[in-house]
């Protein structure tokens, strides 16, 4: 994985803690000029200051406060890393908030509905800022990050399961739709991390988001965790070459063995291999319920 993205260009999204750096960290490692974005300007800015003695010379790093909601600073911001940068060839959405906590007819509505601005409309945005330019150029990788919300109810998050389901399924949509482009869009689950959503679960308490979530929280917090750098090196992964011709899939950082995907290239495309679907009863050997 060394130097893979030597000469390319990513924009990472919430990429000033956690994850997003993570990721930041590791696509300055294999060779990409990196511009990160986030809302909170003082830890982007200290987030620049870090990465910047990671980058060998001619590699640049740049940074720009964004709320990725926005229509008008997203515009800002993919016209300043062309300025910049001079091109743009991934795009890593990675920016997300848990939302409210609690049961659906009492937690906060306008926290609710911001949740999914950020989620779902935030990276959909971002996904149409850079598309002409994918296509007028035949390439690009959009990788996007989902994870547990998207293959399992939560209940009382429910704004981040409900963003996290959808966003996979614009993923697979959006793949069908530039399949002749050139471009390949995936998403990641990154596995159950130790990061500030992990510390708001616990804030919250077993009151808000029920006992059995807040358990699973707390035990996983004492044990670590998944590392960052798994669904981190996964992103490095799919942004790179190696993984052309994948599109349009789920993949779990922890659980696929998604270094020799190319391998199956033709047993992949067409598939509904990491993708989300309907199980039918007899998926589960049930004689009842028809085919579909």
């Amino acid at each position: 994985m060394k130097r893979v993205l030597e000469g390319k260009t990513a924009i990472i999204t919430g990429a000033n803690q956690g994850l997003g750096f993570e990721i930041a960290k590791k696509y300055v490692e294999a060779g990409a000029n990196v511009a990160i974005c986030a809302r909170n300007k003082k830890l982007l800015k200290k987030a620049q200051s870090l990465l910047r003695p990671m980058a060998d010379a001619g590699q640049r790093i740049i940074a720009r406060h964004t709320d990725v909601s926005k229509i008008s600073d997203i515009k800002k911001l993919v016209g300043y890393v062309t300025r910049e940068l001079g091109h743009i060839d991934i795009l890593v959405n990675n920016a997300g908030v848990y939302g409210p906590k609690g049961v659906i007819e009492k937690v906060d509505w306008r926290e609710w509905a911001r949740a999914i601005d950020i989620n779902l409309y935030g990276s959909i945005l971002m996904c149409r800022a850079v598309l002409p330019a994918f296509k007028a150029q035949r390439s690009g990788k959009i990788i996007q990050l989902s994870g547990g919300g998207a293959t399992s109810p939560l209940p009382r998050i429910s704004a981040y399961a409900v963003s996290k389901a959808a966003i996979v399924r614009f993923v697979e949509t959006l793949a069908e739709e530039v399949k002749e482009d050139g471009i390949d869009i995936n998403a990641i689950a990154p596995g159950a991390l130790n990061t500030r959503l992990l510390d708001e679960v616990l804030d919250a308490g077993p009151g808000k988001v029920g006992q059995s979530f807040y358990d699973r929280a707390l035990k996983q917090k004492q044990s670590g965790g998944t590392p960052l750098e798994k669904g981190a090196e996964l992103a490095v992964f799919l942004g790179s070459s190696r993984s052309d011709g994948i599109t349009g899939k789920l993949i779990s950082a922890v659980w696929d063995p998604w270094a020799s995907l190319p391998e199956h290239l033709d047993e992949l495309s067409g598939s509904d291999i990491y993708t989300l679907r309907r199980i039918v009863p007899k998926d589960r050997g049930k004689t009842w319920g028809g085919e579909q």
